[in-house]
Formats: C-alpha cells, sequence, structure tokens
C-alpha cells in the first residue's frame, strides 16, 4: 500500500472552508482512486493546535480522524541530525524532522507547499519523492492517463450509470454471465464509450488497465505480471457499419495510450452458432489477437502483444505500429474526401457535428484509396503520410497509414467489389472514376490501395508552409500530385516536427 504523508499547509488547504487552493480537490480525489492512505505527522497535530484562529482550529482538529496518524516514528537518521543542527528555529526543525520518515521510508512520499522542504530534501537525495499538490497531481495524470476521448462519429464516453440497463442490448450479456447486472451497478461510476443509432444503444466497450498485481489465478495458463488493458466488456450489434471495427480502434489506441505491454478479452467462443461472437473472435484475430487459454468459466482468453512489432507480411497482426524502416509515400487528398475517409484526423476548423452520421467507410480500420498515380510501385508493408491538400497555409499533413494490398482491377466490376464499404465513393461515383479520362483523352486505369488507418497527427496540423521551410517539398508547385517516395531523412523530420507519438514506431 502506497502511504502519502500529507504536510500542515496541505491539511489546512483540505479542511478550511474557504478555497485557498484550487488544485486540492484534484489532489484528494487522486489518492481516494488510488486507495493511497493518506497519513498526518504529530507534528502537523501541534501545528494545527497551536492555529491562532480559533474557531478555524477546532474545526480542522475535529476532521483530523479521517487521516491516519504516524504512532511510531523512525529513530533520527544521521543526515537528519546534521540538519537539525543547521537549522535557526523551531518551525525548520519541524521541517526536518517530517522528512525523516521520508528518508528511512516509512512513508512513500510527502506533499507539501513548503518550497523550503524541497530544498531539503534535495539535499538528502530525496528530491523525487516530495510534491507540491499541483506537481503530485500532474505526476498522477502522466502515469495514469484517462481514456481517449473522441469528437466524431457518435462514439461517446458516458458514465454506465447513465444507461438504461433494461434496454435489450444487453439481454445476451445478462444470458451469458450472470452476475450482469450486479456488475453493471457496481461499475455505474465507471466511464465506457458508447455508440447510439436512432437512440438506441449499438455498441458498448468498457477498458480496464491493470497493473503488474492483478491476480490471474483464474487464466490457464496463468499469465505472468504485466501492464494490461482489459477489454472488459465489448458487444457490437450486428448492423454492417463496421462498428466493431471502429471501437477495436479505440481500445488498440488507448493500450498504446495507456502504454501497457498487453491487452486481452475474454470471450465464449465455444458457441460457432452465436454468429456475432464468432465474428468478434474473427476481427480479434485479424488484428493480432492471438488465443492465450481459458478462464475458470470456460471463457476463451485472447490476447495481443502491444510492445512495438512490425509484421511487413501482414501488418494488421501488428496494427497499430509503424515501421521507420519501410519505404513511406507523401499522398495528397482533397478536403473533401479528407475527413470523411480520416475522421479522428479531423481539423481544427472543422465542426464534428458534420461527421457524426455513421458510414462503413468512416468505422473502417481498413480503408480504401483510389488513386491514377503514375507512381504504382507500391507493396505491402511501406507507409503513407496522407496531405490534405489546400494551398500554403490550408495544407496540412494529418495522417499515417499503412499499407496492406494493392489491387489492379481489369474491370469496373471488380473495381467497384474491391471498393465496397470501403471507399468515401457511392457505386456510382465508382463506375464513373473508372471511366474518367484525362483531359488529353487518354485513359488511365485506376488502382486501388487498401490501408490501415493507422495514426492521426496532434493538432495543430504542420503546414506547406513549414513543410517548404523544412526542406521537405521544395514549394508550392512542388506538391505531389500522386504517390511519391520520400526520404528516411524526410520522413524522419516530418514525425520529428509533427509531434508524433514516439511508442507507436518501432526503429
Amino acid at each position: 500500500m502506497v502511504k502519502v504523508l500529507l504536510d500542515t499547509n496541505v491539511i489546512i488547504y483540505r479542511e478550511t472552508n474557504q478555497i485557498l487552493n484550487k488544485d486540492t480537490p484534484d489532489l484528494f480525489k487522486w489518492l481516494d482512486s488510488l486507495h493511497y492512505d493518506k497519513f498526518i505527522h504529530p507534528i502537523t497535530i501541534e501545528e494545527i493546535s497551536k492555529y491562532g484562529d480559533y474557531s478555524l482550529r477546532n474545526t480542522i482538529l475535529s476532521k483530523l480522524n479521517a487521516y491516519n496518524h504516524l504512532s511510531t516514528l523512525a529513530p533520527l537518521d544521521k543526515k537528519i541530525t546534521a540538519l537539525l543542527s543547521l537549522d535557526k528555529d523551531i518551525n525548520s526543525q519541524n521541517d526536518t524532522k517530517i522528512l525523516n520518515e521520508l528518508l528511512c521510508e516509512r512513508v512513500d512520499y510527502l506533499i507539501t507547499q513548503d518550497k523550503r522542504i524541497y530544498k531539503k530534501a534535495n539535499l538528502l537525495g530525496i528530491g523525487g519523492k516530495v510534491y507540491s499538490i499541483e506537481s503530485f497531481s500532474a505526476k498522477m495524470l502522466a502515469d495514469h492517463p484517462r481514456l481517449i476521448d473522441y469528437s466524431v462519429l457518435s462514439v461517446y464516453k458516458r458514465k454506465i450509470g447513465s444507461l438504461n440497463f433494461n434496454c435489450n442490448f444487453f439481454d445476451s450479456l445478462r444470458d451469458s454471465y450472470s452476475g450482469f447486472n450486479q456488475w453493471l451497478n457496481k461499475k455505474s461510476e465507471d466511464e465506457a464509450y458508447v455508440c447510439f443509432l436512432q437512440d438506441e444503444l449499438k455498441a458498448f466497450l468498457y477498458l480496464k488497465k491493470e497493473d503488474e498485481t492483478e491476480n490471474y489465478s483464474d487464466i490457464t495458463p496463468i499469465f505472468s505480471p504485466k501492464k494490461r488493458l482489459k477489454i472488459g466488456t465489448f458487444k457490437v450489434s450486428m448492423n454492417g457499419l463496421k462498428l466493431g471495427e471502429r471501437f477495436l480502434k479505440i481500445a488498440i489506441e488507448n493500450a498504446l495510450h495507456l502504454h501497457v505491454e498487453e491487452i486481452y478479452v475474454t470471450i465464449f467462443d465455444n458457441d460457432f452458432n452465436d454468429l456475432p461472437k464468432q465474428t468478434l473472435v474473427t476481427q480479434l484475430k485479424t488484428f493480432g489477437f492471438e488465443k492465450w487459454g481459458t478462464k475458470s468459466t470456460g471463457e476463451g482468453v485472447y490476447v495481443k502483444n502491444m510492445l512495438p512489432h512490425f509484421n511487413v507480411e501482414n501488418p494488421r497482426l501488428s496494427f497499430p505500429f509503424y515501421n521507420r524502416k519501410s519505404d513511406a509515400y507523401f499522398c495528397p487528398i482533397r478536403p473533401e474526401y479528407h475527413t470523411s475517409l480520416l475522421p479522428d484526423s479531423i481539423l481544427n476548423n472543422e465542426s464534428p457535428e458534420d461527421f457524426k452520421e455513421h458510414e462503413p467507410f468512416r468505422n473502417a480500420i481498413s480503408k480504401v484509396y483510389v488513386s491514377r498515380s503514375f507512381y504504382r510501385n507500391l507493396h505491402c508493408g511501406d507507409n503513407i503520410i496522407f496531405y490534405r491538400t489546400g494551398g500554403l497555409y490550408e495544407g496540412v499533413i494529418t495522417t499515417i497509414g499503412i499499407i496492406h494490398k494493392i489491387y489492379f482491377p481489369k474491370t469496373v466490376n471488380e473495381f467497384k467489389d474491391i471498393c465496397r464499404r470501403k471507399s468515401i465513393f457511392s457505386e456510382a461515383e465508382l463506375e464513373k472514376e473508372w471511366y474518367r479520362r484525362a483531359k488529353n483523352g487518354k485513359w488511365y486505369q485506376p488502382f486501388v490501395v487498401e490501408f490501415l488507418y493507422t495514426y492521426s497527427l496532434p493538432t495543430p496540423k504542420i503546414n506547406l508552409f513549414r513543410l517548404i521551410k523544412e526542406g521537405i517539398i521544395n514549394d508550392i508547385g512542388s506538391v505531389p500530385r500522386g504517390f511519391e517516395l520520400l526520404s528516411h531523412e524526410k520522413v524522419n523530420k516530418i514525425l520529428e516536427i509533427t509531434r508524433a507519438d514516439e511508442s507507436f514506431i518501432v526503429n
């Protein structure tokens, strides 16, 4: 159990009726949610007992039973004794004595607003264990990042307790898990990803981050200690909109965001007549989940490795990882197509409300790009860097994709079959695109690149002006009109200036 020692000033900030520090509530929310033990030192009780404000003193003293008290104190360390000899007043001596408990490892952290204590802690070599209210909250947020927010495609984070537990969507889960209703109530304050269509719940995803202390005794073979993300509950109604891929992408992106080593899910996979479950198992396997074993309940356990790796022959298995050594191609995409095909790459000047409507090509991880580029020598495992056209300031680098397949259809019907449900074009538009001729009257057969929607670069996006300045593009007239191979030096420069998350890159 983690023990946190709270200095007197923190207790006063917490228990006074006035708002003395706006970050104090967040601090205590973190301590409570992580089940850290909150301790106070006898010196704190002594200092509060001498507080000048009689009313405030008695109010705070009456609340101290809510904290753990250090009932025994460590013998003074030699370093502490040496510091005490330099202290010139009782307040300084008290600061030093409080640090003794941290130095002797009776507590794990000290939280204080006293800058003098920071200096002493650094002298003692324990500066990394002393935090202000603000810095401790920042550390907790960094160590325990929250689930990702999504603004497009009608996918929301919602408190589980806000959902209608009696709706038909949960019936199959109730049938499979006898205690499911109790689980819903227990998790009512937790968040889950949900999707509604015509006010009906169509998708539900609950994720749970687990650390090395998690008990896996009910799994055979037993898991070794690791940081994991568990897909606790995952259901998508069959609707042809590829919501399964959308929600699987959300789970994988959160696993990357939370820096876990594995992501896993348990599912009753032995009922071959249950089409939704078998479809889910197929999707899991497609994107790199492998059957590990079984749970004591009879569920199959499927695991995906989230340590950086890359499968050049089948990048879906290693999704969402990007191989820095693979060839990378600059690829322009027109604004009217960009965000419909790549919704998570939405720009700041675009409204999420324009992209709420669900389409299979929007939800899919695997998408297709129709091209008439002269350069066609692309390969599975190559990377695509998408550039939303728009001129010097509105043209921006937005997205990284990974090529999965390249198709050279010979007929219009074959062309339409390849693109169906993965392209932004309707069948009529695809047919028109197939027969479209260049201005010189020549006909160039389009080809199709199937790619994985891998990574949306952070906002604000890097525009063409910056790309020219950095030497990636020579000038405004040099922007490629089709696929163009980029040198590794230019690709690395793009990753650097776009502030790409290094955790998804395989070196």
